[in-house]
């Protein structure tokens, strides 16, 4: 008997977002490349490999897991019309009234507290990087929808940049109190 599965270990989470994101164009490091870019304002020692780290840890959590999925196959839905309307119009729209998409944003941010929101409001308000290619080839009259994927997207993005940036925090809180 072949049973569907419904619960995977961190690492099956982990393989399975990043082999989604990639169908969908998108790589690890365009995620971390944003994180970098936000956090290393802040932190001129930052290195690329910690934000890598950051973005993958983050996508082997559960939630992240579960928005990441349904955030995709939701896109993927509308991009084939097999939605009904209005909400297949209305989603492959990118209407921006919507803001369902936003709330997935701010779910995945929320796991980083107050800043985590913050870095995401940032990202969602200027798009940088593979947020505004997916937001520019998601637009109607393309081929993809993008609805959900861009604002995930920059969400774990400003997940991982919020997490370098506590990572640092706690090192130099350490360093500190052994002064």
């Amino acid at each position: 008997m072949n049973e569907k599965r419904v619960f995977f270990s961190r690492q099956e989470m982990y393989e399975i977002n990043k082999k989604s994101l990639l169908e969908r164009g998108v790589k690890i490091e365009d995620i971390a490349e944003i994180a970098y870019n936000q956090q290393g304002k802040y932190n001129p020692n930052l290195k690329m490999s910690d934000c890598i780290e950051s973005v993958e840890k983050i996508l082997s959590y559960r939630d992240i897991f579960h928005l990441v999925q349904l955030g995709i196959e939701i896109d993927k839905l509308a991009e084939k019309g097999l939605l009904s309307s209005p909400i297949q119009d209305v989603i492959k729209a990118d209407l921006g009234m919507f803001g369902i998409d936003e709330i997935f944003g701010l779910a995945i941010a929320q796991m980083y507290g107050t800043i985590g929101q913050t870095n995401f409001g940032d990202i969602d308000v200027n798009k940088p990087g593979i947020v505004k290619k997916l937001n520019d080839d998601g637009k109607p009259g393309k081929d993809h929808c993008h609805t959900f994927l861009d604002d995930i997207v920059g969400a774990l993005a400003a997940a991982a940049s919020t997490r370098v940036a506590q990572i640092i925090s706690e090192e130099e809180a350490i360093k500190e109190s052994n002064n």
